[in-house]
């Protein structure tokens, strides 16, 4: 899978995504030494820790224009563009306001590629036979589980090379946040193909969000392979707007979810169907995607 089919919304036509570290990943997921290194050192904390230090570290520092150089990232959408000093200052480098108008109704919680599924019981259609996603599994609580029974799901993916703050949906009253421990898979589709089961068993923060609107929001940040942390910079059991920060991800492509109880929400038309086709939709913050 050197590269993966989505949406443009804009344009309704299919585009094409360059895999970050393809050849690494495929090597990780789908060769015997790949599987023995993943599941003795990657998936664990320790190799997160390490290179979550470095990027954070000066010595980080020369990654910074190469990255940008071969991803074409327009720094001009960004606070403090070209001033960063470590290569996580660039990560998770802060867009201008202008660059993400806020929406109507419910609206993407980050940039990224998107899937939405109406009902819960359409995932099994969706993923490989064998793989099915178990909601009381990844919110490690029956009592939830059985509040968002039948609900609506939406699942960003963030790339390597996405705007990495993510921000909040609805307006409401968000809790205080939630920490599951748990391993740091990839969450790049070439992993992802394997297995929809990483999302339950990698490492993740959920709160929900108490909205007139839309009921109950749950909101969860999803870690993954490299990934140096989930920070979270809202005030828990405060009131927030649609579109405030909600927090930001330190190095490495991840994932977030959002779930709604049953018959809050009409997911767009365009989401769900792209989703059928087995394609992503593009989507930025703040981009209207439900109501």
């Amino acid at each position: 899978m050197d590269t993966i089919d989505y949406i443009e919304r804009s344009t309704n036509k299919i585009k094409k995504e360059y895999v970050v570290a393809k050849g690494a990943l495929r090597w990780l997921y789908y060769t015997p030494g790949g599987k023995i290194t993943l599941h003795m050192l990657l998936k664990r904390k320790l190799a997160s820790t390490i290179v979550g230090h470095f990027m954070n570290s000066p010595l980080s520092y020369n990654q910074v224009n190469k990255f940008i150089k071969k991803h074409k990232v327009d720094l001009s959408l960004y606070h403090d563009e070209g001033g960063y000093k470590t290569f996580n200052e660039f990560f998770h480098r802060r867009i201008k306001k202008e660059k993400r108008p806020i929406g109507e109704a419910l609206v993407s919680p980050a940039d990224g590629k998107l899937l939405a599924f109406q009902n819960l019981s359409h995932l099994p259609t969706f993923f490989i036979k064998g793989s099915e996603f178990a909601l009381h599994e990844f919110l490690s609580d029956e009592h939830l589980a059985e509040k968002y029974k039948d609900g609506s799901m939406v699942i960003v993916r963030l790339a390597p090379t996405d705007y990495h703050r993510y921000h909040f949906p609805v307006s409401g009253l968000a809790t205080e946040s939630k920490s599951l421990k748990g391993r740091y898979f990839s969450v790049s589709p070439v992993a992802m193909k394997k297995s929809i089961k990483i999302l339950s068993q990698n490492r993740r923060v959920f709160n929900l969000i108490k909205s007139k609107e839309y009921g109950d929001v749950l909101m969860a940040e999803i870690g993954a392979t490299l990934v140096g942390s989930i920070v979270q910079t809202y005030k828990p059991n405060s009131v927030v707007k649609k579109g405030d920060e909600k927090g930001y991800f330190a190095y490495g492509g991840s994932t977030i979810v959002l779930i709604f109880e049953k018959d809050k929400i009409t997911i767009d038309a365009d989401l769900l169907k792209n989703t059928k086709r087995h394609l992503e939709t593009e989507v930025k913050m703040g981009e209207t995607i439900g109501r």
